[in-house]
């Protein structure tokens, strides 16, 4: 059993005040004790400690949606709308993605979500066996659900693959792989694909995971098709009877979000893909004042264009400043809870991660603040928010396991996969 102490962090704990000077014990994948250092109980002996009097402390970022293999389609086709970049570009490319491209592709977004302080995700994509694969070998935290497409032929196939990832991933990787079915949205399932997923996920005990109302085009189509908006039609059908992951919800009437508060909806909310690809900016303040629970996600590196959710942390509360026109909207803490807490509310983990509490999971990171862009220091979480950077993350702690250190990885090799992502994107040009 792993006995470690990180000692004199500031730790932001999201659940309580900041703690200056504070120590974080943690045994084997557990948090022992998180406080002050000074209180720490005299008898306790770890085999390790963490010297970061020059740290701060604070749960593990949650990206709440993500497309892991699509860095593969970093910068491939930029300034599109979505529906052309969907359908002109990404889908075409996608179909020439075999197993391994996924799993290597899926390799890189981990290298970058652990480099900026990300523990967990959730996912949606396909060939998502080797997406587990590489979460179980470079020890992070994650949500996967197989994208499931209604309108193809294989649609039937692709439920069945769906099934399979829950049955035999659910709890893999001492219990860090968690598993949903992932239908793609309302416009690519049809009302009868959709019941199909929602009696599959409640036979498997399992949540969904689907995009939900991210452009106008979307919810004028599916509103001409079966007179109800996408919200509103998968509440008639049945998902929000389930855990919901839904991502996006940009074009919402106060009716609609009613429904996801009432319903306890999981909203990953991912400013930068939607500014991108311009498909407006979602009501955060008012789904937050209606009490729905807003997770922050970066959606794929080929929308975003990265994984860094420092960043999309810092764009959430001033895109909700700048829209609103009200300075005080999300403030620093807020974003915070939304990027860490409430992401770990969206995929239904909240009981074991997303704060720093004796007990929980220790799935932690180390930030150092002794830095030009974060000096002086008159207000901690306002200065991790508005001024800190991915690049700052130090140490990266998930189920106990050390997976980065000073900025160096312990789990993966970063020069081995990017020899792998040149050799792989090099055959899409050939």
């Amino acid at each position: 059993m792993a006995k470690y102490l990180i000692k004199g962090c500031a730790v932001i704990p999201i659940s309580g005040p900041v703690i200056e000077n504070g120590a974080i014990a943690i045994s084997d994948d557990r948090l022992e004790y998180v406080g002050s250092l000074a209180e720490l109980p005299p008898d306790w002996q770890q085999q390790e400690t963490i010297a970061a009097a020059d740290m701060i402390a604070l749960p593990g970022l949650v990206n709440s949606h993500t497309h892991a293999g699509m860095t593969l389609l970093r910068s491939y086709a930029d300034d599109l709308p979505l529906q052309q970049w969907l359908e002109e570009k990404i889908w075409p490319r996608e179909d020439q993605l075999e197993r391994e491209d996924i799993y290597w592709g899926t390799k890189l977004a981990l290298l970058e979500m652990i480099r900026s302080g990300t523990t967990t995700f959730a996912d949606m994509y396909f060939h998502m066996d080797s997406v587990a694969e590489a979460v179980v070998a470079a020890g992070l935290r994650a949500s996967l659900s197989q994208g499931l497409i209604g309108l193809q032929d294989d649609s039937k196939e692709r439920l069945a693959t769906g099934i399979s990832l829950v049955k035999e991933w659910q709890g893999a990787g001492d219990g860090r792989i968690t598993t949903m079915l992932g239908p793609h949205a309302p416009y690519t399932c049809t009302p009868q694909y959709l019941q199909k997923v929602v009696d599959a996920a409640a036979a498997l005990n399992v949540g969904l995971h689907i995009h939900l109302a991210e452009t106008q085009e979307e919810v004028a189509n599916v509103s001409k098709l079966y007179g109800a908006t996408p919200v509103v039609l998968v509440d008639q059908l049945g998902l929000f009877e389930l855990p919901v992951l839904a991502a996006h919800c940009v074009h919402l009437t106060s009716e609609e979000i009613a429904i996801l508060a009432l319903k306890k909806v999981g909203v990953a909310h991912c400013p930068e893909s939607n500014l991108k690809l311009a498909s407006g900016v979602a009501p955060v303040p008012a789904m937050l004042a209606a009490g729905v629970r807003v997770a922050i996600g970066t959606d794929s590196a080929a929308s975003n264009n990265n994984l860094d959710m420092v960043a999309e942390m810092r764009t959430a509360a001033l895109l909700a400043k700048g829209v609103s026109t009200d300075p005080t909207t999300v403030p620093a803490s807020q974003a915070l809870t939304m990027a860490t807490l409430h992401g770990a509310m969206a995929l239904g983990l909240d009981r074991e991660i997303g704060t720093l509490e004796a007990g929980k999971k220790a799935d932690l990171i180390l930030i150092k603040r002794r830095q030009p862009h974060l000096m002086p220091c008159h207000d901690l979480e306002a200065n991790l928010v508005y001024a800190a950077r991915g690049s700052d993350v130090d140490t990266v702690i998930v189920n106990g396991k050390i997976l980065m250190a000073g900025g160096d990885f312990k789990t993966l090799d970063a020069e081995k996969i990017y020899a792998e992502v040149d050799k792989r994107i090099k055959k899409f040009y050939n």
